[in-house]
């Protein structure tokens, strides 16, 4: 089990460059990776988002990659055609203005276009160390996420011992209930049966009518066989999150049945437990993969 939240950094140092990666993650329905990287590594994202996704299956991850220059691979080119023109010009200024006029340096410079820096970028020299910090950040990153779905699992094994132990106080209750059944039904019988003009099909309709709709036999049944597949996948080392969400759903709805349908104060008052401990195992889930 692991969470979807995570953090792990990696950095390496060459006589060139200095690189740190740092990937971290949140909550988030699918799998969602946003890059800050300089855009002369976006040639390796396709690359980075494969590895990532080896250690991830949901959540919203960010990865960003920082580079300092220690070793500037910037050249400077001087247009020299221009620069002659610029000199002509000037000698005929100044042949023609009458003034004695040396020009200097600065004048050269200030022109724009004359002398250009170019940058000798090389996004293969970058690929060795990128994926030695980025192998380091996205190793401390799934270690982060393990060992926070661990924490998660023994939690949620912990909350549903609490179901299990509800749904042992609502079969204890089970035969209270159905005796309290037992007991109106036959109440309505005699108010019925009180009057010499009853109708048989009407009692009929009227046993079948509350036994389905007090009996709460099935809803203990079927709560039973989710708590059984709850455990199953808290054992399981694989994606679990959005099946347990789904399973939680089915709880959800057995617990508020039998809620709906209990006529003892002990009952219902289990029913608020066991509902807390839902929500608190919903609100865990939300969190895992």
């Amino acid at each position: 089990m692991k969470s979807m939240t995570g953090y792990g950094s990696g950095e390496a140092l060459c006589s060139d460059f200095q690189m740190v990666v740092e990937v971290k993650s949140y909550n988030n329905r699918y799998l969602d990776i946003q890059h800050t990287i300089p855009s002369y590594l976006s040639a390796f994202e396709m690359e980075i988002d494969d590895k990532v996704k080896k250690v991830c299956k949901r959540g919203h991850v960010e990865v960003s990659v920082k580079v300092k220059i220690l070793k500037n691979d910037i050249s400077l080119d001087v247009d020299t055609e221009a620069v002659q023109k610029y000199s002509a010009a000037y000698k005929k200024i100044i042949l023609h203005s009458g003034y004695s006029i040396v020009p200097q340096l600065s004048d050269y410079l200030g022109v724009e276009g004359l002398l250009s820096s170019v940058s000798e970028q090389n996004s293969e020299k970058y690929r060795t160390l990128l994926f030695t910090c980025l192998d380091k950040a996205l190793s401390q990153f799934e270690n982060s996420k393990v060992r926070e779905g661990e924490q998660t699992r023994t939690d949620l094994r912990e909350k549903a011992e609490e179901l299990k132990k509800g749904l042992a106080v609502v079969k204890d209750h089970a035969a209270e209930l159905e005796t309290l059944i037992r007991s109106n039904l036959t109440q309505r019988f005699q108010d019925m049966l009180g009057d010499s003009n009853y109708d048989e099909n009407r009692i009929l309709q009227e046993v079948a009518l509350m036994l389905v709709k007090q009996s709460i036999n099935e809803e203990i049944k079927r709560l039973g066989i989710h708590l059984a597949e709850f455990d199953t996948l808290l054992l399981s080392d694989n994606p679990v999150g959005k099946r347990m969400d789904f399973l939680c759903q089915e709880i959800n709805r057995e617990i508020n049945t039998i809620g709906s349908k209990s006529q003892i104060a002990d009952l219902n008052l289990q029913v608020v437990r066991m509902k807390d401990s839902l929500e608190n195992i919903r609100e865990q889930i939300r969190n895992i993969e």
